[in-house]
């Protein structure tokens, strides 16, 4: 029986005040191109300007007259969903990692960034989506956020995972910074159970030529791009989701001007729901992933893409069968065991590194103390006093920073860490032996 169909679009808009260029000009593009009436569930991410969401709550109040922005950390969580059904309630989970304060040029940390739930009345059908935005790649071959990336993944599915409630699907539409083959995908994906709706791996959405935002430099070391902006499904116990379409649906450049809506690409997929015969239920498909991807037209304007080319993604973790029925992937336990050890291994190397980091700052302060009480002893040369004072307060205040950074904030980002790997070990130890509750 057919329940519902979802057009649901996902888009990092880039609106970093001072930072993202020709920001006005791509809010009100961006505004106007929601504003057409065809999606149902929009899920926006780097909405950092107060003004530019409620501009973009305003300009599609029509269309789009449910919303709501999670406001987290110093900057706002950047996060904002637009709906065209009501939005019942709301819940935002904050990581237990999130980046260094001290890395202003990355700003994560100042985004307090974490997963927002909405709760959204869809014809009497209760739909949860999910925003969330996974800290950024800065650098591919030292990758110093790798750890804290595959946490918040880990703690992303199992907030999903634990709010599923009674809703008959669960969406997961954000940037979420991590490739198909990267082992924060796998984890989210496999801890999680849920479905990638993109069935072809010919589609890019960051750093693409399509796109004007996209450097030379970019493109010289990655001519296709990459997938990082995903739309996660996943159906109740006897709820069947098909992924009908998937689509880059805006233009490649703001009709009139020379630049693209932003230097992400916006992604959307059209679902189907229909309700399985109550022998296709939980008893027969053991964890009622009903998710088909196998029919997906996936577009880029007017460009078909292959559906069955999956590049080796995780695409869920149940196949279909003729009868519309689902079975489990045999492979699921080994992957997730697979992925949930590597994910431990990068935890316990982050370990080791917090135990040098902290000693190496120890080691500083002590260093500087020393230079320290060698500034106050001895008198400045003549002429030098202002230069001496000055250099008194910066040493005082490195001494302050690496106190700080070997003692709280070394034991925040430890405990933050512990608690992603204690919740991994767990469901390690567990999974397996217990499979028809996870």
């Amino acid at each position: 029986m057919l329940l519902l169909e979802l057009k649901i679009l996902t888009l990092n808009i880039w609106g970093i005040p001072l930072v993202s260029s020709n920001r006005a000009p791509r809010i009100e593009a961006i505004s106007k191109e929601l504003s057409s009436g065809q999606y149902d569930i929009v899920s926006l991410q780097e909405v950092w300007s107060q003004h530019d969401s409620e501009q973009l709550q305003q300009s599609t109040a029509s269309v789009l007259p449910y919303s709501h922005y999670f406001h987290s950390g110093v900057m706002g969580a950047g996060l904002l969903v637009l709906s065209k059904y009501p939005i019942l309630g709301t819940l935002f989970h904050a990581w237990s990692v999130n980046g260094y304060f001290h890395r202003i040029q990355h700003a994560d940390w100042f985004g307090g960034k974490g997963v927002g739930l909405c709760r959204i009345l869809v014809k009497d059908q209760i739909i949860h989506l999910y925003n969330a935005h996974l800290h950024a790649e800065y650098d591919n071959d030292n990758d110093e956020y790798k750890t804290h990336r595959v946490i918040q993944a880990f703690d992303t599915a199992q907030f999903i995972e634990a709010t599923r409630g009674t809703s008959v699907l669960q969406i997961l539409a954000g940037d979420l910074n991590t490739q198909p083959q990267d082992i924060s995908y796998k984890v989210l994906l496999l801890t999680s159970k849920m479905t990638d709706s993109c069935a072809s791996d010919s589609l890019r959405t960051n750093e693409c030529s399509r796109n004007s935002y996209t450097s030379a430099s970019a493109l010289a070391k990655n001519p296709l791009g990459i997938r990082i902006d995903h739309i996660f499904v996943r159906g109740a116990d006897n709820i069947k989701a098909d992924i009908i379409e998937y689509t880059l649906p805006f233009p490649e450049r703001v009709p009139g001007q020379k630049f693209s809506f932003s230097d992400h690409e916006a992604v959307m997929a059209k679902l189907r729901l229909t309700r399985l015969p109550t022998s296709c239920g939980r008893n027969e498909a053991a964890v009622g992933n009903a998710i088909n991807t196998e029919d997906v037209e996936c577009n880029i304007g007017e460009d078909v893409c292959p559906a069955d080319d999956a590049g080796g993604a995780i695409k869920g973790t149940e196949a279909v069968n003729g009868n519309g029925c689902t079975a489990n992937a045999q492979s699921l336990p080994a992957a997730r065991t697979a992925a949930l050890n590597e994910a431990l291994a990068l935890c316990e190397a982050s370990l080791l590194q917090l135990n040098t980091d902290r000693l190496l700052y120890y080691s500083a302060a002590t260093v500087l103390f020393v230079i320290l009480v060698l500034l106050i002893e001895f008198d400045p040369p003549v002429g030098l006093q202002t230069i001496y004072v000055l250099l008194k307060f910066i040493v005082f205040g490195v001494i302050l920073f690496c106190l700080f950074m070997a003692s709280i904030w070394n034991y925040m980002e430890r405990n933050g860490v512990l608690q992603g790997k204690k919740s991994m070990e767990v469901m390690l130890l567990h999974a397996q032996k217990y499979e028809y509750f996870y």
